[in-house]
């Protein structure tokens, strides 16, 4: 029986202030949910290496990657990533990122993997924001398409937020083809182009969510052909999640999860997930909207 390979280390979770926004446990408490739950397949865990500095220096400016590595990024630049630099910050990130690089890797060899982190789309080449320090998902294909393992990437951003960090940085990488379908009225106010963005109004329920993924994505996969799909599985399109104005259930979350890792296996094409984004307070029902994409490979992996 095949097993599903899902990348975590426990340094995705560090101590931060009691009143800080960004829920820092919820990596924690999923993979002690995965470890508890019973899935259509077992899971096999791989521990990732931190991101090396040439990977970074591939889509972010050396003097950024500077600053962030050696804590010389100034007051304004720290509150525009939601954090207060520390030390263990960027140990957290440059794993967080060497996941994503490895659950690439292994969707390559197995044709599905997971990481339980990443998704930081909003980081720019020489900048942090909305939380996102280092661009996991380009730092990982832009490293695919350097390793010479892919000539083409598809990411698709399922996240509530516009990718937009991500659509810039490919923005003239014809290697790299950005999706993203997030809600239109929501962060980043200036919107960047992706190369196709669905931009969808608030409120908006599982039916209508998925017509529109259904009516677009197979297209996508169809015409660009990709060698590798990156895909972030933001549950911020919950309808209880703090920043999102979108109102999937969780169902619809697993729904949306099963049909993109399903459409992407039935076309052979390997996949790479990601959690990405999700801001409830109840950390117990945020880890168990991000379970949901595990629960969806796993059932796609053995049906396949």
């Amino acid at each position: 029986r095949m097993a599903l390979t899902v990348v975590h280390h426990p340094g995705y979770t560090i101590d931060l202030p009691a009143n800080h926004p960004f829920p820092m446990e919820k990596f924690r408490v999923l993979r002690q949910l995965l470890g508890e739950q019973t899935l259509a397949c077992p899971i096999e865990w791989h521990t990732p290496q931190p991101a090396t500095l040439e990977s970074l220096q591939r889509v972010h400016t050396p003097e950024y990657v500077k600053a962030f590595l050696h804590g010389q990024l100034d007051r304004a630049a720290q509150r525009r990533s939601g954090f207060v630099w520390s030390q263990a910050l960027v140990e957290r990130v440059r794993l967080e990122t060497g996941g994503t690089l490895l659950t690439l890797e292994a969707a390559l060899a197995t044709g599905l993997a997971c990481n339980s982190a990443g998704g930081t789309h909003h980081a720019h080449a020489d900048a942090a924001s909305g939380y996102c320090l280092i661009n996991d998902l380009a730092v990982a294909a832009a490293h695919a398409l350097a390793q010479g393992w892919v000539e083409r990437v598809l990411i698709v951003d399922c996240d509530v937020h516009q990718g937009d960090g991500t659509a810039r940085l490919f923005a003239n990488e014809p290697g790299v083809f950005t999706f993203s379908m997030h809600a239109a009225r929501n962060f980043p106010a200036r919107k960047a182009k992706s190369d196709l963005d669905i931009a969808l109004p608030n409120g908006m329920e599982d039916a209508a969510y998925l017509a529109e993924l259904a009516s677009w994505l197979p297209g996508v996969l169809a015409a660009y052909q990709p060698d590798v799909v990156l895909y972030d599985a933001g549950v911020d399109v919950h309808h209880d999640d703090r920043l999102g104005y979108l109102s999937l259930s969780s169902d619809g979350l697993y729904a949306r999860d099963h049909y993109v890792l399903n459409l992407c296996r039935e076309s052979d094409t390997p996949v790479a997930a990601v959690i990405g984004g999700g801001y409830d307070r109840d950390i117990a029902a945020l880890a168990a909207r991000h379970a949901q994409l595990h629960r969806a490979a796993a059932d796609v992996l053995a049906a396949h």
